[in-house]
């Protein structure tokens, strides 16, 4: 027979029956994991609290809170609600089964354990973690922090919510002669360090950076995690990018670089926010007028001469804290109404 490896990890056994514990544990321990004891289910969760574990071993009859109990207790626990368990208990009946599936359980086996079977099991429950840690991982890197706690926390499902939010889009003036007139990996270069620049000022101010597209990108500030004054936020935040791109273009300069200029246009309003795509494939997004207006008010930055434009929402909202010139209603394409547009300088000194 093939021997079934099972890489080392740290257990935790929950089981009221003393001989059981010391024989699971030992088991364990000799297949070179790390075991952590519990007397009941209560003593097992404060442990689960406390420390990490990569997975649990359930006893079903135990004093103060019985393995069932647990279960629940985990399924209700973010935190504890992807930790693997295997139950082992004396219990029979199919429906025993059904209900520590139903509540999460990984896998169900009867006493007394057969030594062979766990081994076998916890191999292939370890090996699903491990491929869901790897998950998260991914998640928590090419994905915005509050993205991946919302996904964690509530789920994938295609489809999305209304929100107040205020949306900035923003891009390289004149990339594409910038782009031909240097070697492709100095564009490159450009790029990675121009995205480095904006989506720290976006972060820091709360926002996130929901679409990338050549030289240009797309924010919002308020979802999918509500924020209090997105729009205040959304404009410190283009006056920071403003402000980092300045020094940046010292930077250039002194590497006889030719400087950069970008376009801001922020807009504020109801928007649907939420997952678009196929259940293979899918970006958080957001989608509405509002965001159609910010991306016409960005364009228009070109037309204007300024580097950050504003709507009347937002300028509404910003009350006397930012001084802004109004440039007049503006006519955009595919929006029926003239819309107050207004002028933010940068940060002052």
């Amino acid at each position: 027979m093939t021997d079934v490896h099972v890489a080392p990890a740290r257990l935790l056994v929950a089981d009221d029956n003393k001989v059981n514990r010391l024989l699971l544990t030992r088991n364990l321990e000799l297949q070179g994991h790390t075991v952590a004891c519990a007397e009941n289910g209560r003593v097992a969760l404060e442990l689960l609290r406390r420390e990490r574990f990569d997975l649990v071993l359930l006893d079903m009859e135990m004093p103060e809170l019985d393995g069932f109990a647990v279960l629940e207790e985990m399924k209700r626990d973010l935190a504890l609600r992807d930790t693997p368990v295997i139950v082992t208990s004396s219990l029979e009946g199919l429906d025993h089964v059904v209900r520590c599936i139903e509540l999460g359980a990984e896998d169900y086996l009867g006493k007394p354990v057969n030594p062979v079977l766990l081994r076998a099991r916890l191999s292939a429950s370890l090996e699903k973690k491990r491929l869901r840690d790897q998950q998260k991982e991914l998640l928590r890197r090419f994905a915005a922090p509050e993205v991946a706690a919302d996904l964690e926390q509530s789920g994938f499902a295609l489809g999305g919510r209304r929100v107040h939010a205020t949306v900035m889009f923003t891009d390289i003036r004149d990339f594409t002669p910038l782009a031909e007139a240097q070697p492709p990996e100095e564009t490159i270069e450009l790029l990675n360090n121009w995205y480095a620049l904006m989506f720290d000022a976006i972060s820091d101010e709360g926002g996130i950076v929901t679409l990338m597209v050549g030289d240009g990108l797309m924010a919002v500030f308020g979802a999918p995690v509500p924020l209090p004054g997105h729009e205040e936020r959304a404009v410190r935040a283009a006056r920071e990018m403003m402000a980092l791109v300045a020094l940046f273009n010292q930077e250039r300069a002194a590497a006889g670089k030719a400087p950069i200029r970008i376009g801001i246009g922020i807009a504020s309003g109801e928007m649907i926010a939420g997952y678009a795509g196929t259940k293979a494939r899918a970006t958080y997004t957001c989608i509405g007028d509002t965001v159609n207006l910010a991306a016409r008010i960005e364009a228009h930055t070109k037309v204007a001469g300024h580097g950050i434009l504003v709507d009347g929402a937002t300028r509404a909202a910003l009350g006397d804290r930012f001084a802004a010139e109004p440039i007049g209603p503006v006519s955009f394409k595919g929006i029926a109404a003239a819309v107050p547009v207004f002028a933010l300088g940068a940060a002052p000194g």
